[in-house]
């Protein structure tokens, strides 16, 4: 060892401190930056130099940027915040499907209801009145507008969901895309001895992105690249190449979730998603709201049946009879009262034979309809099914909100963790800094030693 060998030994130390120095800014750059894991410079002492003293170390080597992170926490972070979006989209979802049955501004389909009874109830009092019967048939209007209402404000809700579900699948089709970008670049850094510390926070972060979206598998092989998979084993990227996915229209007119592979052809998969903002949205339209389209149609048809049945067995101001009044399909959207109703009140029929103008027997028979249990197999009215209606739309509010906050404790735990674990702690890196610095003059200093040394030795020639 001569004075040439403290001046590299000083060299090498000086830059090995400045790489340190280095790393730790770019933490301290990075504490806000989504994704970033923190890194650190691992060092150790150079080989030795052989003397005839033995072994004399010859100063510091950086070995590696290293990234400090667990993989099996970011799968866990994976996994919770596939629940979370489908717990989130769920929620979203139901709390539009209860605004349909919002009863509190008075215009719901349970004020409607009574509403119609009441105008039965007001003929029975004076069952050949003009007004009592047009307000009859204004009111009967309103109902099946409201029930229409009603329906089409599922449907809508049916469409909106649809319109996310393709605005995601492009959005999945992108991610897909930049996670192959990513893997590329990875891949190509990694061939040459390096550690792609930022890349992989980035393909970290996108895969986030993905999960939150859809439930993924996913596992990186040799090369560093990562294979992404959904619904029941599907490739979405596969290295360095991708796949995507698409809608297409179900037999019923809602969108369904495929996979098309290289070669074009497409697979269904709606049924194999399992988590994501895309279960949330599937399991809203449909089976959600499509239960309370056929409660609605159900009711509709139950109580059009009811009040035609009586209806028909009655006689109008005419003597006429066997007139249905209410027509259309016994459905929510196709319910209707009979045109000839509304453009003739007489055919009410509130009478229960001919010739009887002050005769209400009909009348009351179908206003008694408003308490008798004619749904659910006789053991519910119409009311009681409606409000039960009512009441399911609010529990599934309420336990969709329930889950979505638990799941989003249990994400914000994890996501803690792995700050605590991956994140950049200002205080700790400021002592880093403190402590690198320390060594860089440290090493300035010998070399500014080795060169007096060297000045004293020419000195003397």
């Amino acid at each position: 060892m001569d004075i040439f060998g403290v001046l590299n030994m000083g060299s090498k130390a000086l830059m090995v401190q400045q790489k340190g120095i280095y790393v730790t800014g770019n933490n301290i750059a990075n504490v806000n930056t989504p994704g970033y894991s923190r890194q650190r410079l691992n060092m150790s002492s150079d080989v030795p130099l052989n003397t005839g003293i033995g072994p004399v170390g010859s100063g510091v080597t950086a070995n590696e940027i290293e990234r400090v992170y667990q993989r099996f926490l970011g799968v866990q972070i994976n996994n919770e915040t596939q629940s979370l979006g489908q717990r989130e989209a769920h929620k979203d979802a139901l709390e539009r499907v209860e605004v349909v049955f919002n009863e509190s501004g008075g215009y719901g389909l349970n004020h409607v209801m009574s509403e119609f009874w009441n105008a039965w109830q007001d003929l029975t009092n004076n069952p050949s009145g003009p007004v009592e019967r047009t307000v009859l048939v204004a009111k009967s209007e309103m109902l099946a507008a409201t029930f229409s209402k009603s329906y089409e404000d599922l449907q809508k809700i049916q469409r909106d969901i649809d319109s996310s579900i393709e605005v995601s699948v492009e959005e999945i089709n992108r991610l897909s895309e930049n996670m192959v970008d990513l893997n590329q670049k990875i891949i190509q850094t990694e061939l040459g001895g390096h550690t792609a510390n930022d890349y992989r926070d980035q393909r970290d972060l996108v895969l986030k992105e993905l999960s939150e979206l859809i439930d993924i598998g996913s596992f990186e092989d040799a090369n560093g690249g990562v294979t992404v998979s959904v619904g029941s084993g599907q490739v979405l990227v596969e290295g360095t190449r991708s796949y995507k996915l698409s809608t297409q229209p179900d037999v019923s007119g809602l969108q369904d979730v495929t996979w098309v592979d290289s070669s074009g052809n497409t697979v269904t998969i709606t049924n194999d998603i399992s988590k994501g903002k895309l279960k949330g949205w599937l399991d809203a339209r449909d089976l959600d709201i499509d239960r309370h389209l056929n409660n609605l149609d159900t009711l509709a048809h139950d109580l059009m049946e009811a009040v035609n049945t009586v209806h028909a067995s009655g006689y109008g101001l005419d003597g006429s009879t066997l007139n249905n009044f209410f027509t259309g399909a016994a459905t929510a959207a196709g319910i209707e009262v009979n045109p000839l109703i509304a453009n003739d009140t007489n055919l009410i029929a509130a009478a229960n034979g001919p010739d009887k103008p002050g005769d209400s027997s009909n009348a009351i028979a179908i206003a008694n309809l408003q308490e008798a249990p004619m749904m659910n197999g006789n053991t519910t009215t119409f009311g009681a099914y409606y409000d039960s209606m009512v009441s399911d739309a609010g529990f599934a509010v309420q336990q969709a909100t329930s889950y979505y906050d638990h799941q989003s404790q249990m994400v914000l735990q994890v996501e803690n963790y792995r700050e605590s674990i991956s994140g950049v702690s200002i205080d700790e890196e400021t002592v880093n800094l403190i402590k690198y610095q320390n060594a860089y003059q440290a090493a300035a200093k010998l070399i500014n030693t080795a060169d007096e040394m060297m000045e004293t030795i020419l000195s003397m020639i």
